[in-house]
């Protein structure tokens, strides 16, 4: 990933049912959401997943013992890393899911190391944005 590229992996189609998001425009969000909070390079991997996988991720790392709709996992959120930046992992559960588009992106703003649980609302209205600009 020489200057400037992203590599997003997309794993779990099957799981949509031929419903959008494609892997394709899986890919074009995160580089949108990446994009909007100037990254431009690394890698990264979104995955759909049954409801028991992500009940079993959300009790393992936020002890609460529920299917959520989606999770961030994010690796190098800060400072330089060996080699392509790794970003880290967005896991999505299309059936706790209203809006799928959205959750990539939500996923993806995390992996930057943002927080609306922490911060006064910044990544939820970039996240409002954002999806206007898609719409």
């Amino acid at each position: 990933m020489p200057g400037g590229e992203l590599d997003i992996e997309v794993l779990g189609t099957e799981l949509l049912d031929g419903q959008p998001p494609s892997a394709e425009e899986v890919r074009e969000l995160c580089t949108l959401a990446l994009a909007a909070v100037g990254i431009d390079a690394g890698h990264l991997a979104v995955e759909f997943v049954q409801a028991d996988r992500i009940q079993e991720l959300n009790r393992a790392y936020r002890a609460k013992d529920t299917p959520t709709d989606v999770l961030s996992f994010g690796v190098d959120e800060a400072g330089d890393a060996f080699g392509p930046r790794e970003l880290g992992d967005i896991v999505i559960c299309p059936p706790h899911t209203v809006d799928l588009r959205e959750a990539v992106v939500h996923g993806t703003l995390h992996l930057t190391g943002m927080d609306h649980e922490q911060d006064d609302g910044e990544m939820l209205a970039l996240q409002d944005e954002l999806m206007r600009r898609l719409d």
